[in-house]
């Protein structure tokens, strides 16, 4: 690494004790910093990169928490958002409307699977999946079928942390110490390519857990309002994947049960795993498709609730009891929806699935001699999302003890080397922006080699 300036050094380490002073960072036992977990101060990113306040660079392989599509500082969505900042920068939407929302309603449904033709706009992914479980139970309830108040989630699943999307989550890490103020939904085994038996396919996992799925709404006839789940790619799980077999059959399981299919595509959507929605490689149109993170290209909270006219017209009526009385403040930003605009305007102008298929192929190349590593458990792929499950024991697949975190010392070392890759436990895993190339790729894969040798050593 080259010889930084003093003077950045000690700027950047001034900041540090200014940001501990007053900033309680997200998802951090802030005991931590500023000696086990190293706080990295940033000053701007281009592209695949991130330039710290020290003047070191980063390569983002996670998409800034898997916001990022274009590259940051992406010029057309930048300048979407100046423009429009400089005509309208919000106005309330209830009883008013704009051109942003509206253009941008029209083209979600454009792209979307069959059948989705209203949108309903909130502030990042935990309220779309609110927006989705309410909208669902109120949509049964209006219809006269009120007997419907559970949900099935999906076990290793993750739909966010306010209090509903956190009631549907089954990671005990996030769950366990909330468990008394929380829905209890039931939640069916996760179709996950890892729990296969020996001999087993993915796709015959996928269905035999699917048929335990419909077991599960047998059991509880008619009291299902909804089964939620992240489609193909379980990604705060361990970015565990599973076979689009399981999207068919639960499609089909909802619908001879009377439920609704809630597609969580916050962090799979736009992209992620080759096709524009998760949901179009099982061929299958959800009745709710949740939508955020990449919406905006990773320059804006904000995201979308898409759903069917059967919804929409349950709550039409001149009762106002019956309407659907959910808001944000910040429904439908006109910013927000400029920067989704241009984010969708960019998959048209510049080909980016076709892209992505070759830079996912590259991926896999690159990955595939750390797949032969003695503690290297799996290394599974979805697209542009890759995973590398570290275990003690490769051919029992024993993990480590929690306690050593050994994805700690394999993201500690990887920083140091201008790689952010941040573990999920002991699972690396590579989701970089759409832009990053051919150099940026090899250094990421000859850094992620290191941090598993550092990682795994006694």
């Amino acid at each position: 690494m080259d010889t930084l300036d003093p003077a950045r050094l000690a700027e950047a380490e001034a900041w540090r004790a200014r940001d501990l002073a007053v900033v309680w960072h997200p998802c951090t036992q802030m005991k931590e910093h500023p000696g086990t977990l190293p706080l990295v101060p940033i000053r701007r990113g281009r592209g695949a990169w991130l330039e710290g306040v020290d003047g070191r660079r980063y390569l983002d392989a996670v998409s800034s928490w898997w916001t990022n599509l274009f590259g940051h500082g992406e010029p057309r969505i930048a300048a979407a958002i100046a423009a429009q900042a400089h005509e309208l920068e919000h106005v309330i939407y209830a009883g008013f409307s704009h051109a942003p929302g509206l253009a941008l309603a029209e083209a979600l449904v454009a792209k979307a699977p069959a059948g989705l033709e209203r949108v309903f706009y909130g502030d990042n992914g935990s309220a779309a999946v609110e927006i989705a479980l309410k909208m669902s139970f109120h949509s049964h309830a209006n219809r006269g079928d009120a007997g419907r108040t559970r949900f099935i989630a999906i076990g290793n699943g993750y739909h966010g942390e306010t209090l509903g999307a956190l009631s549907m989550a089954d990671i005990p890490l996030y769950r366990r110490v909330y468990a008394p103020l929380l829905l209890e939904p039931l939640f069916a085994p996760s179709p996950d390519a890892w729990e296969a038996e020996p001999g087993e396919s993915a796709e015959a996992c996928a269905l035999r857990r699917a048929g335990e799925l419909e077991a599960l709404f047998a059991a509880n006839e008619g009291q299902v309002c909804a089964l939620i789940l992240e489609p193909l790619v379980q990604c705060a799980g361990g970015m565990r994947m599973y076979h689009p077999a399981y999207l068919r059959r639960a499609r089909e399981i909802c619908d001879a049960h009377g439920a609704h299919l809630i597609a969580d595509e916050i962090a799979v959507g736009f992209g992620r795993t080759g096709t524009l929605f998760a949901c179009e490689q099982a061929g299958i149109s959800p009745d709710f498709l949740c939508l955020s993170k990449g919406l905006t290209g990773g320059f804006l909270p904000m995201s979308a609730v898409l759903t069917t006219a059967a919804v929409y017209d349950a709550f039409l009526d001149d009762s106002r009891e019956r309407a659907f009385l959910h808001s944000h403040s910040y429904t439908g930003n006109p910013l927000g929806c400029a920067a989704a605009l241009a984010s969708l305007a960019i998959f048209d102008s510049d080909d980016v699935l076709a892209r992505n298929r070759g830079t996912a192929a590259r991926m896999a190349e690159l990955a595939a001699p750390l797949a032969q590593h003695p503690q290297v458990g799996e290394v599974r792929q979805t697209g542009m999302i890759l995973a590398f499950e570290l275990v003690a024991n490769r051919r029992t697949r024993r993990p480590y003890p929690a306690a050593d975190r050994r994805g700690l010392r394999a993201y500690r070392h990887a920083i140091e080397r201008g790689v952010v890759l941040r573990p999920l436990g002991d699972i690396l895993y590579w989701m970089p922006p759409y832009c990053v190339g051919e150099e940026e790729l090899a250094h990421l894969s000859a850094v992620t080699a290191s941090a598993i040798e550092e990682a795994c050593r006694p």
